[in-house]
Formats: C-alpha cells, structure tokens, sequence
C-alpha cells in the first residue's frame, strides 16, 4: 500500500481552482494524502484558451456558470473581480511554489490569494498585498519575493512543461496516480481515487 498523493495543477486566478481549493485539501488531509501544489500559466499547447480571448457567448455562460457555483458551493465570488484578467500571476504563483518548497504547507496562503482576487478585489500582482497574505496566513513574508530565486522560477516553468506532457489542458486538473480529473466538480472521482489507493491489494 503506497502514499496517496494528489498533484494539483491550476491557475492561481481560476475561480475554478478557488471553487475547489477548500475542497481539494480536506480531501487530502480526510485520506490521508500528501497534496503537491503545482500553480500553472494557461496551457496554450494543448489548447488552453484565455477567457478574454473566446468568442462573447463562451465568456457570458461562463459568468452563468459562475453564478451557478457560487450559490450552490455557498463560497463568496464576485462576477467582475475590480482585478481580473490579473496584469501577471508569476509573482503569486511563485510565492506558492517558494512556500511549498521550503517545506511549509502553502494550502492556505495559495487559498488566501485566491479569495482576495475574487472574494476581495485586491490586487494578487501587489507585492505588498501578497506579503500581507503571506504574514497573515504564514506569520512571515520572507518567501514573497519579485524576481523569486533561479530554482523557484524554474520550478514554475517546470509546472507546465509537466502539464503539457501529462496532456492536462485547463485548471484545475487534479492527478492520482497517472489519471486527470479536469474540474472541480471532478473531486468526488479524486477522493475516490485517492481512497483507493489506500485499499489493500
């Protein structure tokens, strides 16, 4: 019986990714599952398409679909974030990846930034509203740094390089093993997994 462990690729600023985010690590922590955060750009390569880039009707059922989650999730989300589309997510994203490699759980701080672009309207490409996160969900802004060290930037470019050969193409995608589950209405099928993995053979 091996260690379940969930990888989680995702945008920083998909409200997706936030819809699941709560979700997704009491998941882990109920199965006893080691979670891997693996914060991503749009994955352009296999087909990955910016919401500001897609014809009018895709981008209104979107806010439809939106409508629709926050109510039934009962998770605070505002339509049209004051800072959404974000001017970079690198900075916030690579803050994730900082804390997760200096061996502290960054669930919560990567949770936080989520809420405060679409719950909050902050700025999540501020580096001081990012280093207000990191103290009050961390006690230390010390990893929140622009540029970010050589290892953490190649860290992140390592994130899609790995997306793009697992053939994930939108966030979040969560993986088990080798299998994808695209969506956070796909957990049910990621606790499934995990729960499994857990099972004697």
């Amino acid at each position: 019986m091996s260690e379940p462990v969930l990888q989680a690729f995702y945008g920083i600023s998909s409200p997706w990714a936030y819809f699941g985010a709560q979700r997704m690590g009491q998941i882990a922590r109920d199965v006893g599952a080691r979670l891997i955060l693996r914060p991503i750009r749009i994955i352009e390569a296999n087909g990955g398409i910016p919401l500001r880039t897609r014809p009018d009707y895709r981008q209104k059922y979107h806010e439809v679909e939106l409508d629709r989650w926050r109510t039934h999730l009962g998770i605070p989300l505002n339509l049209k974030p004051k800072y959404y589309p974000c001017r970079t997510i690198e900075t916030a994203a690579q803050a994730v990846i900082a804390v997760q490699k200096a061996g502290i759980d960054a669930t919560g701080f990567s949770f936080a930034i989520q809420r405060a672009l679409w719950a909050e309207d902050r700025d999540i490409a501020d580096l001081d509203t990012l280093r207000d996160l990191a103290r009050a969900t961390l006690g230390d802004d010390s990893l929140v740094r622009d540029p970010q060290t050589p290892d953490i930037v190649a860290d992140w470019h390592e994130n899609l390089a790995e997306a793009e050969r697992r053939g994930i193409f939108g966030t979040p995608t969560y993986v088990v093993n080798d299998d994808l589950f695209w969506g956070q209405d796909r957990l049910d099928f990621v606790a499934r997994a995990l729960t499994k993995m857990k099972e004697p053979a």
